[in-house]
């Protein structure tokens, strides 16, 4: 049996203790039910003695490991701006060339482009074509198979 896909789950979620019990999880049932294994970082890297000095450090560091060994990147990039951190994790997937898959329920624009509804430095991961299909707008839109990231777990899909 081959091994799951990793996707690297980028998100600001896991700051608020709602947040992280209310709205991560769908997110991480969600794609472990289409077969990927979901790096969640809060439950991954976090683990450290918020006390002992250099423990931010370590999180960075950690985040940014998971960030290259992941096979690809899920980004929830709502707000105006989205999260920095996530940002961040994002440019380093798409730097990398790791398939790269966007969340946004929010309705508000933060771009100067009438094409994309965020900045278009995002969308430099996405095909030109179709980007479309790697940018999701609704939990129940991933598990679609005209989506993009259920045909990348499934092998059917070249990535960008």
């Amino acid at each position: 049996m081959p091994m799951a896909k990793t996707l690297y789950l980028a998100s600001p979620y896991g700051f608020s203790p709602h947040w992280k019990s209310e709205l991560l999880p769908p997110f991480v049932q969600a794609l472990e039910a289409l077969g990927a294994e979901v790096w969640e970082p809060f439950a991954r890297n976090n683990q450290k003695d918020f006390s002992k000095a250099g423990w931010a450090y370590e999180v960075g560091q950690a985040d940014l490991r998971d960030t290259r060994e992941a096979d690809a990147i899920f980004a929830i990039v709502n707000g105006t701006p989205p999260d920095e951190g996530v940002m961040v994790e994002l440019g380093i997937a798409i730097a990398l060339g790791k398939p790269t898959f966007l969340y946004r329920d929010d309705f508000r624009r933060c771009t100067d482009c009438e094409r994309y509804p965020l900045n278009l430095m995002l969308f430099t991961g996405l095909p030109e074509t179709g980007w479309e299909a790697y940018y999701y707008t609704s939990l129940e839109e991933i598990a679609s198979p005209e989506k993009a990231i259920v045909q990348w777990l499934d092998g059917k899909l070249e990535t960008p």
